[in-house]
């Protein structure tokens, strides 16, 4: 009898690895090259990576990469840096303390279909290239405005200078990008500080698997 192997799966990303160092970690776990995945992870983040393992699964991927997300977010205000987050040359913006409604009243700008800025750290593509690469080599890269769908935001908490947000968008949304635009909003300047995905479609944190358990139970063979 023929063992099949690979499948779509749920997987959840710790921070620090790059969404394609898990890529690479389960072609060492399932010995299967062919393996791709339904929206990137910035390394800070971390959350559900939807993955498809075999040539059969990955040709059904991107019908994932539309599906809803649902992150939890946190916001820091009154910084700003390079890359949107906590990663890149972080520098102070502004010591003004907006109160909760004015926080309120902003965030309602972001919920529909808007015009968002990837950040200039983003594998968006400018002539061909990815600006994040163009970045990295000192160059000054301006990606393209984009229309994109935010569904809903709930503020979760807000205790200054953080914002915890619980955000449902479409895909092709920059969480980093809702971050800064916030905070210019706001007048404060602002960055991404911590991301969790929470889901990706039908897959959530709860029926997602980690990397161990992942190499433990095999789901990708049947």
């Amino acid at each position: 009898m023929k063992t099949d192997k690979g499948g779509i799966f749920g997987i959840k990303k710790p921070k620090g690895p790059t969404s394609h160092d898990i890529i690479d970690r389960l072609r060492q776990i399932t010995g299967i090259r062919k393996i791709g995945h339904a929206g990137t992870l910035d390394p800070a983040a971390q959350g559900v990576l939807v993955v498809a393992i075999g040539r059969k699964y990955t040709k059904k991927i991107s019908k994932y990469k539309d599906q809803e997300k649902e992150y939890i977010a946190t916001i820091r205000l009154g910084i700003v840096s390079n890359t949107d987050d906590l990663e890149g040359e972080v520098n102070k913006k502004s010591s003004n303390q907006p109160g909760k409604r004015e926080v309120e009243d902003v965030l309602s700008d972001f919920v529909g279909t808007i015009t968002q800025k990837p950040p200039i750290y983003s594998a968006v593509k400018i002539n061909g290239t990815p600006s994040y690469k163009l970045a990295r080599q000192g160059k000054n890269p301006d990606p393209p405005p984009r229309r994109v769908t935010v569904k809903d935001i709930d503020l979760i908490s807000y205790e200054y200078p953080d914002i915890e947000l619980k955000i449902a968008s479409g895909p092709g949304v920059y969480i980093r990008s809702i971050a800064r635009d916030l905070g210019e909003k706001l007048g404060t300047g602002a960055l991404l500080a911590d991301l969790i995905r929470k889901r990706v479609g039908d897959f959530n944190l709860e029926n997602s698997y980690d990397l161990r358990s992942f190499q433990k139970e095999k789901p990708y063979i049947s």
